[in-house]
């Protein structure tokens, strides 16, 4: 985890003798000003984390087994005694592949004599239990394999990890499932790289930093994106918003913008608080 990400000394010691959960948030906002984060929690606040006392990159979780916070991070795997994240994913997934073809070679390589033993023709020995046993084992575990094999390849594609499926990160707009997503092609390089070659092997090649991932809407026309993520919004919360959404194009795709701060109110009015003393008031009209 790069050291940007953790608080400073003073910062902390402020953090800590802070008991209301608004100005704790305020240290928080200050400091996170200059960070590539995109994402809050569903509380719309800043995700930070107590045990390891940062405040999360985007898609980084804690894991309560590992007692750290994971880049990226898809899911703690009791098979590999190890949490699956950015650094090891691409692994994950041919460790997943690797496994799938030996249980396939093993099953179709033992077929043969499976048949002989259905059929009597298997010499009466101890190799019986021993064909029976190796073609069950590896056509379930094939089976099983395929199946976590199929659904990984599918969040690749939509540049998920298994955490964003079933709860889809939220942006300045609202949660998107899909904000992540920069389409089918560029999904699969985010996570083996540029070089075909490599693809296959067991080497890093996967992109970026882990702390840091490019958006849906980064690469779009600022008026587009700002369309774009009012619909993404609208679709979130139904079709009355409790507060004005903000144009992409005014806050430069990004979630903590240092120049204005944008906040929640029981009415129909929505305002923006600037760094200057002035206060622009926005009325709905129904």
């Amino acid at each position: 985890m790069e050291k940007m990400f953790y608080l400073s000394n003073s910062e902390k010691e402020r953090y800590e003798k802070e008991f209301s959960q608004e100005r704790q948030q305020e240290i928080l906002r200050r400091a996170a000003r200059d960070l590539p984060i995109y994402t809050t929690s569903a509380s719309r606040t800043i995700r930070y984390c107590e045990r390891c006392q940062l405040i999360k990159p985007d898609r980084a979780h804690h894991c309560s087994a590992c007692d750290i916070c994971i880049l990226k991070m898809d899911h703690h795997c009791p098979w590999v005694n190890n949490c699956v994240g950015f650094s090891n994913y691409k692994f994950f997934l041919l460790f997943l592949l690797y496994s799938l073809l030996y249980c396939l070679f093993v099953a179709t390589t033992v077929l043969q004599y499976f048949i002989k033993f259905w059929t009597n023709e298997l010499s009466d020995t101890r190799a019986k239990f021993h064909v029976l046993f190796l073609f069950f084992v590896s056509a379930m575990f094939f089976i099983s394999v395929l199946s976590l094999f199929s659904y990984h390849c599918w969040l690749v594609g939509k540049n998920r990890t298994t955490i964003e499926s079933f709860r889809a990160p939220a942006f300045s707009y609202g949660p998107d499932g899909n904000g992540f997503s920069l389409g089918y092609s560029k999904n699969w390089r985010e996570v083996f790289g540029d070089e075909k070659k490599y693809w296959l092997l067991p080497v890093f090649s996967s992109l970026g930093d882990g702390c840091s991932f490019p958006t849906r809407l980064v690469g779009m026309d600022p008026e587009q994106a700002s369309v774009t993520s009012q619909n993404e919004y609208a679709r979130s919360i139904g079709s009355n918003p409790p507060f004005p959404i903000k144009p992409l194009s005014e806050s430069k795709n990004r979630l903590l913008d240092s120049e204005s701060q944008w906040t929640e109110t029981g009415s129909e009015e929505g305002i923006v608080r600037s760094g200057t003393n002035n206060h622009v008031t926005v009325t709905i009209e129904n």
